[in-house]
């Protein structure tokens, strides 16, 4: 008898495939980033990822206005500062970019949750992630500026921070000088398993944090690396991590896939620039239908095991999906 077994029969239609659809994407999955810079009413289009802007606050507030109505629950914030140091100073200054935005975002779109990347590649003028001694990226002294510029956040009225420079111990020393200050309820999101990825190209033009020597190598993961990532996620929970993130998403989805597995916190992945620049190019080109290689990337992540996704497709998804 051939065959008994018709897999088909639940393929007819669009409401039959809507029923037995084992993963669906929804705007709660997904956070959006925003680049803040310095200046009133700048509004500069990032040349390698259309559609995105480096925003002066006025214009960020709106921004995330659009976000919020959208139906999107959060945004992730990037400072570009008028002036770089080699300490990245303005990454812990109260009255740095972020710290202004978060304020000026939380008075006029309070329903929004605002999360903030703790990071120093943004504010030094070398470009790297740390303090640098000798040519090299010293760990240690560098928890001591990750923490203030947490704390910093923190009293601005961020909801959530979200660590990105890889040191290590780094959400140990946050916790700890969160706590300190009266803070224990503000959670963690670890970039816990981030790449040393080529997919970061645009996102450095948006943030200006290109490296002015080396690169970031000696910190972030190496590519071929699996096994590594449960130890990095691992540590990041023990240490008090309260969501873990990979970084990429595309071309990590087995990493996703084996933190889902192991590990039972909430796990974030970001779509980065890169893979959202790829789509754009392509579509531009009139190679694919952007529409459906968007939703398609994005159900791929979310099916992988990310319950969170961080994603400059944001917008344009929630769009999709409300239509």
């Amino acid at each position: 008898m051939f065959p008994y077994s018709r897999p088909r029969r639940l393929r007819q239609g669009e409401n039959i495939r809507r029923m037995v659809r084992e993963t669906s994407l929804s705007p709660d999955d997904f956070v959006y980033p925003l680049f803040v810079t310095f200046g009133r009413n700048v509004r500069k289009e990032i040349r390698s990822m259309p559609g995105c802007y480096q925003e002066s606050v006025d214009r960020v507030v709106k921004h995330a206005r659009e976000v919020h109505n959208l139906g999107i629950p959060a945004v992730i914030l990037f400072g570009i500062p008028e002036h770089k140091d080699e300490t990245g100073s303005g990454a812990y200054d109260p009255h740095g970019i972020v710290q202004k935005a978060i304020k000026a975002i939380k008075d006029k779109v309070p329903g929004l949750y605002v999360i903030t990347d703790v990071c120093m590649c943004e504010y030094t003028s070398h470009g790297h992630c740390g303090v640098i001694e000798k040519g090299d990226v010293k760990n240690d002294p560098t928890l001591e500026l990750l923490s203030l510029e947490a704390v910093s956040h923190a009293q601005a009225g961020a909801d959530m921070v979200a660590p990105s420079d890889m040191m290590d111990g780094r959400v140990e020393a946050i916790r700890i000088a969160l706590d300190g200050e009266g803070f224990s309820e503000l959670p963690i999101m670890s970039y816990a398993a981030k790449y040393a990825s080529a997919f970061y190209g645009p996102f450095r033009d948006a943030a200006e944090s290109v490296p002015q020597f080396g690169d970031r190598r000696s910190y972030q993961m190496d590519p071929g690396n699996r096994r590594e990532a449960l130890k990095e996620v691992a540590l990041d929970i023990e240490e008090g991590a309260d969501i873990v993130m990979v970084k990429p998403a595309m071309t990590y989805l087995d990493i996703i896939a084996d933190i889902r597995e192991n590990f039972a916190l909430p796990v974030a992945a970001y779509n980065v620039s890169g893979e959202y620049a790829m789509v754009k190019a392509a579509a531009k080109m009139g190679w694919i239908d952007e529409k459906r290689v968007m939703l398609e990337v994005l159900t791929s992540i979310k099916r992988a095991g990310a319950d969170i996704i961080l994603t400059y497709f944001a917008k344009d998804a929630a769009k999709a999906l409300g239509a």
